[in-house]
């Protein structure tokens, strides 16, 4: 404890001359000078013994993840990190909220097609646009990659950062999951969520480090995550800057400057955030590299797979599936020492609303 927060608490329990005693009152100014930076973050653990991830089974996974934030934080101790090196990045998709039928942002493109059609009436016998209009699945999976591009980015170009942000919290706000009858932003994993907030309890600055759109993500994942927008990084179209009369706008042009995928994200990790994470979370093989850049290097290092093997709850795929592909990351996992977190019989809860 700090000279400030001991001569707080000895003035609030030394009134009448006694010292305070452990307690409900003691647990409150404990918690509350934690809140406010007084005391280190693991100060109250002897104190307090509240479960950070009560999400997440009794096991060795959590005991993996709560050993390795005691061991970085433990000032003295060999394998600790000072704070401002203690980044984190995830990836977003398949980690932090699901990803099965289709990444949610082509589901949102999609429905863009269909709400922008009669302003372009050529798509409807224009692929890929005319299955997305007749929900021809078979036709989308033969345009692959190239098609889903063009989709994305004849939906997303053409109009301001501004109304951007607005259709997709709109869409947020009204579009409903296929499966599950519920907004997109509520099929976020809560073991995920807690761990995130475990980490900045001690000490780390999470980044968002993900394939999908960093304009498609800026909007809600704060609130969703509690990670701002300027601790997103993500891919990105090409924009322009222009006065429209005396207002400043910023427009979204149809042309790709970065994907942030791959290979991409340790290239975005150095452009965008400037340190190597410590720690990294992912969930298939377009995470590998981002592993392999937090991993393969000196000092404690933490990765993170999370395997989705859960059916009932959630959906169960790894090596064959087109969304979410996890294969050679898999394989690595055990030579790189990485955490594969079992979705089945690690996490006790999957999503909020399950429970």
């Amino acid at each position: 404890m700090t000279a400030i927060g001991q001569g707080w608490l000895g003035k609030v329990a030394g009134r009448r001359g006694s010292t305070i005693k452990p307690g409900r009152r003691a647990l409150l100014i404990l918690a509350a000078l934690a809140a406010l930076g007084f005391l280190h973050p693991l100060a109250g653990q002897a104190v307090a013994q509240t479960d950070p991830l009560p999400s997440w089974n009794d096991g060795a996974a959590k005991q993996a993840i709560t050993a390795f934030v005691t061991r970085v934080t433990t000032q003295g101790g060999p394998d600790f990190v000072p704070v401002e090196e203690r980044i984190a990045t995830f990836d977003n998709d398949g980690t932090l909220w699901a990803e099965q039928p289709m990444y949610f942002q082509i589901a949102f493109a999609m429905d863009e097609v269909r709400a922008q059609v009669d302003k372009h009436p050529g798509w409807r016998n224009t692929q890929p646009f005319k299955a997305v209009l007749e929900n021809d699945r078979a036709a989308l999976a033969k345009l692959g990659e190239q098609g889903l591009l063009s989709i994305i980015a004849a939906t997303h170009a053409g109009m301001t950062v501004d109304q951007f942000t607005d259709t997709v919290s709109q869409w947020m706000r009204t579009a409903r999951h296929p499966r599950f009858d519920r907004p997109y932003n509520e099929l976020v994993y809560q073991p995920m969520i807690e761990l995130l907030a475990y980490l900045r309890a001690n000490g780390f600055k999470t980044f968002i480090v993900s394939g999908g759109g960093i304009e498609f993500m800026r909007p809600w994942v704060e609130q969703a995550y509690g990670i701002p927008p300027e601790q997103v990084v993500g891919s990105s179209g090409k924009t322009s800057f222009s006065l429209d009369g005396n207002r400043p706008v910023i427009l979204k042009l149809p042309t790709v400057e970065f994907v942030d995928d791959g290979p991409g994200k340790p290239v975005g990790i150095n452009r965008f955030i400037g340190r190597r994470p410590v720690f990294a979370a992912g969930n298939s093989d377009g995470d590998l590299q981002m592993l392999q850049w937090t991993t393969m290097n000196d000092g404690p290092r933490f990765g993170l797979i999370v395997h989705h093997t859960d059916a009932e709850r959630e959906w169960a795929y790894d090596r064959q599936s087109p969304v979410g592909k996890l294969d050679k990351a898999l394989d690595q996992a055990p030579q790189r020492g990485w955490l594969v977190v079992d979705m089945k019989r690690d996490w006790r809860t999957v999503f909020a609303f399950q429970k």
